[in-house]
């Protein structure tokens, strides 16, 4: 399909550009640290989104029993899962895209039943006979994409569709085919398909037959099933009052062979759902004010947790003209704590270590690049590992350096001194700045330099830098936090 509607849909410049963003993270694989960097570094690009799914990880069903606020994309990863912080960044994307549009009320209804929708996949792959199976998630957020986009851009259509369907004279796919000219489900695979969105989530939105649903013969029939399922959850929880009894038995009539499912599994299905959504769009706030005024008591601990880093947000003017932020001594106070909590867990892995310290760093003094270079014994060369930040992959991947030398980084590793530099212009300092770093980072006026030294053995460094000076300098107090930062890494690195 590649019709006259489709491509309005598609060539409007929104749609485009969310368009190219879900198909890059939907791309994205869990190959361990790889994967688990990628969709950080993706989520810190976009400040918003950094924010909504930091705020999503601090939400009660998933802070930590310590308390303490979550507050690296990395921790959050690992709190929330890949697959989980994955799909709910792209249910943010749509969002963000979609929800200020002038028709907000159509479009909310069809963007609240595909997170919900999201949430029943999550909830399936997490419990059902495919553990694990993020398309199910990822098949059920887009597989009302159709819909949702014709009610944001071409809402009078999407009104009398829905005027055909409330008069009972037209199914949904009859009224969308009689109006459009295209099925909504037609559409919907054509939108992914002009995404370029893998095969398997296309194929998972299919329609099923009516009736009773058969047992799948492998994962994916399993996933359109579970696809299928978590649109109906989401259209019949949308309902007000609740769904009725009878409702829900039709539903257990409809798919409770197929996918295993009994009165009581369902309920605690639903209830799993509700408290999830909730959380999902307190994260986004787009919780309705009626229903704020109506949570729990409990819950007011956890937003005063929060106010520092909200506040922090949304200060206009909460950065020096160098871009460190004005709290960055409360952010690296925060990253202290959150490392610490996640080596005294037992279960961080070094890498995961590693990653939340060079977080916390790039994002809490605001620098524009910010990687750990560490020593490759194979090559004798001290190497860019993981990296943050403006063309961090070309600049990641031109960070390398010998074992031995007598410049800035090397008198640093030999001294085990910390250096935190406010104008790298300077005379001195350019004189001991090694060639490839003058032709790698030229732009570079401000920076620090933290060796990773143990026990005498010198293992590589923490760099950050920024293009313009930092005059602000670093005091005394955001010294002492960044050297217990780096403290905890070097107890993490200490041999038994």
């Amino acid at each position: 399909m590649r019709g006259p509607l489709l491509k309005k849909l598609c060539g409007d410049e929104n749609v485009f550009a969310l368009g190219v963003s879900v198909a890059r993270v939907v791309q994205l694989i869990d190959s361990d640290d790889g994967g688990t960097h990628d969709l950080a570094y993706y989520v810190l690009s976009d400040a918003g989104l950094t924010q909504k799914v930091l705020r999503l990880a601090n939400t009660p069903q998933y802070r930590t029993k310590a308390g303490t606020p979550v507050t690296t994309v990395s921790r959050a990863i690992s709190l929330l899962g890949f697959n989980n912080v994955k799909a709910s960044a792209l249910a943010m994307m749509l969002v963000d895209t979609l929800i200020n549009t002038r028709q907000e009320q159509s479009v909310r209804t069809e963007l609240e039943a595909a997170l919900c929708a999201s949430l029943v996949g999550r909830e399936m792959s997490r419990t059902g006979a495919h553990q694990g199976t993020e398309e199910a998630s990822i098949g059920a957020l887009f597989r009302n994409i159709g819909p949702l986009l014709i009610a944001a851009h071409q809402h009078e259509r999407y009104r009398d569709i829905g005027a055909l369907v409330t008069a009972g004279t037209h199914t949904v796919n009859q009224a969308s085919q009689s109006v459009l000219g295209s099925s909504y489900d037609t559409l919907s695979a054509a939108i992914l398909n002009e995404w370029k969105i893998p095969d398997p989530i296309v194929r998972s939105i299919a329609p099923l037959p009516p009736g009773v649903v058969k047992a799948p013969q492998g994962k994916a029939e399993w996933v359109r099933v579970v696809v299928s399922f978590s649109m109906e959850v989401a259209r019949i929880l949308a309902r007000k009052g609740g769904p009725a009894h009878g409702v829900l038995q039709a539903l257990l009539d409809r798919y409770g062979v197929a996918l295993g499912l009994d009165r009581e599994q369902l309920a605690a299905l639903l209830a799993n759902v509700r408290s999830g959504m909730n959380d999902l769009l307190d994260s986004m706030q787009l919780r309705p004010r009626d229903q704020e005024s109506e949570a729990d008591d409990h819950v007011l601990p956890d937003v005063l947790l929060m106010a520092t880093m909200n506040d922090s947000d949304s200060a206009p003017s909460g950065v020096h003209p160098s871009g460190k932020p004005h709290n960055a001594r409360e952010q690296l106070l925060a990253g202290v704590q959150e490392v610490a909590q996640m080596r005294a867990a037992g279960h961080s892995r070094l890498n995961e270590l590693i990653q939340a310290v060079l977080e916390t760093l790039y994002r809490s003094m605001g620098f524009r690049f910010a990687t750990v270079c560490l020593r490759d014994m194979r090559t004798s060369q001290y190497r860019a590992r993981i990296a943050f930040g403006d063309d961090h992959a070309q600049r990641m991947a031109g960070f390398t350096f010998p074992l031995t030398g007598a410049d800035l980084f090397h008198l640093a590793m030999q001294n085990d001194a910390d250096l935190m530099i406010s104008e790298a212009a300077t005379h001195k300092i350019r004189e001991l700045l090694p060639p490839w770093h003058r032709t790698l980072l030229p732009d570079a006026r401000s920076f620090i330099v933290l060796p990773l030294v143990v026990q005498g053995q010198q293992l590589g460094l923490f760099y950050a830098d920024r293009a313009v000076p930092a005059p602000e300098g670093v005091p005394p107090d955001e010294a002492s936090l960044i050297r217990a930062l780096k403290a905890q890494l070097i107890v993490a690195l200490t041999p038994a």
